[in-house]
């Protein structure tokens, strides 16, 4: 039996060479083959002539999501496109996150109740209101003085 174990390719001007070794009943070779010299630069071509101008693809003046889907923890997204001739359609499948654990159910204690409702406006209620007409025209300066009083009042009440 013979078997070729490889063949070399060496420069150019270096002598061929073929190695033969035997093991059991086979011959093995191993060639080795000289490349040609490189050849002379041929002459340049003439330039090729410029094509027509193709056709206008289509407009891309519209794209329409027809659908956002949810898909479970872990699942890869998703995009689909498609395109209908004057209307690029997407398709999208995002994944949920994972859901996240149960906190401890929240209570309020008394002192939070408390500091709560006294940061919050007071109860303009417990303001009177201004119901007396003015007598005078053009109005006093004591009944610019009651007006001006009212208003401080309610200031003071729904400041918090």
């Amino acid at each position: 039996a013979a078997q070729v174990d490889a063949t070399n390719t060496l420069s150019p001007g270096t002598p061929a060479n073929v190695s033969v070794s035997v093991n059991g009943n086979t011959q093995h070779f191993t060639i080795d083959i000289p490349r040609g010299n490189d050849g002379i630069q041929g002459q340049t071509g003439s330039d090729g002539g410029v094509g027509p101008i193709g056709p206008q693809g289509p407009p891309f003046a519209n794209v329409v999501i027809d659908s956002v889907t949810t898909l479970n923890p872990g699942e890869q997204a998703t995009v689909s496109v498609s395109f209908d001739g004057t209307t690029e359609h997407l398709t999208f499948g995002i994944p949920r996150g994972d859901e996240g654990l149960v906190g401890p159910p929240g209570e309020v204690s008394n002192a939070d109740l408390t500091s709560a409702i006294n940061g919050t406006s007071n109860n303009s209620n417990a303001l009177a209101t201004l119901d007396t007409p003015f007598a005078n025209d053009p109005p006093s300066l004591a009944d610019l003085e009651l007006m001006r009083a009212k208003i401080n009042e309610l200031l003071l009440t729904l400041r918090r």
